[in-house]
């Protein structure tokens, strides 16, 4: 029988794994997390344990089961339109704007951070090819990263089951951009070869990057320290468009952490600009 039993010394080198390797922050309380999502990782390595799980990793420096029990530690909640509001406001009056203002350049660059399984990169790029087909001609460069190399492979694949088209996803889109095989839905080509996927961290250094017209860096910065927070929203600061868009997730703010940027009032979806 598994045992998922967590002594507090247990949890702690999980935490400490994890703010090393990603600056996330695990707080006390969250032990069952921790069980729920490292118990499977110590089934699929044949072990009795998440203590025998952990003993290996205290006792080996084996850097593929360090990254296994990372990635499964990192929140990867998403979906298609996560939120809605968010997106409309996209179509409505961002994308909009940023087009008019790139119209001599026609080119945009967006940034999509934390992408997790890619639905809302994906996402983004569905409503260009829906409402904004005149940027056919442009030049597009729609990034999106993640910390995971699971969750970067899967966005590459863009295989989604029945529960992820049904959430969020309307049902003309489904029907359009999608493909179902058996219970999975496969997204067209036209759609996926709009995104490319790259492994990142973002508490490490970052590579070289344009200037970005669009950041979106939704539900991840509720789980950094605030020193990761200051750190990460000043290179964003460098790489914002004067003009530019920065959304953040409902739960988020630059208040207190970084007095660069203003949020945008009048969109009341968490969009934030550079200020003058």
């Amino acid at each position: 029988m598994f045992d998922n039993s967590l002594s507090a010394a247990d949890f702690q080198f999980v935490a400490k794994l994890l703010r090393e390797r990603s600056a996330l922050s695990l707080d006390l309380g969250k032990e069952y997390l921790v069980q729920a999502r490292l118990t499977p990782v110590a089934q699929r390595h044949d072990l009795p344990s998440i203590a025998q799980l952990l003993k290996r990793l205290r006792g080996f420096n084996d850097h593929a089961l360090s990254n296994e029990v990372v990635e499964a530690m990192v929140t990867t909640e998403t979906s298609f339109f996560r939120d809605f509001h968010p997106f409309e406001t996209l179509r409505k009056t961002v994308l909009p704007q940023v087009i008019q203002s790139r119209q001599a350049q026609r080119q945009l660059n967006i940034w999509c951070a934390a992408s997790s399984s890619g639905q809302e990169p994906y996402t983004i790029a569905m409503i260009i090819k829906e409402h904004f087909r005149e940027l056919d001609r442009w030049r597009i460069n729609l990034t999106a990263s993640d910390i995971s190399l699971a969750m970067i492979e899967r966005s590459r694949a863009a295989c989604y089951s029945q529960l992820e088209v049904n959430r969020g996803l309307p049902a003309a889109m489904m029907l359009k951009w999608f493909t179902q095989t058996g219970t999975t839905w496969q997204l067209a080509d036209e759609i996926r070869s709009m995104v490319t996927f790259t492994p990142m961290n973002l508490a490490r250094p970052w590579p070289t990057m344009p200037k970005w017209d669009l950041i979106f860096l939704r539900n991840v910065m509720i789980y950094f320290d605030s020193e990761t927070k200051e750190t990460i929203l000043g290179r964003i600061t460098r790489l914002l468009q004067p003009d530019g868009y920065l959304l953040l997730g409902g739960a988020e703010t630059t208040l207190g952490i970084d007095d660069s940027y203003q949020r945008v009032e009048s969109l009341k979806a968490g969009y934030y600009r550079l200020k003058p």
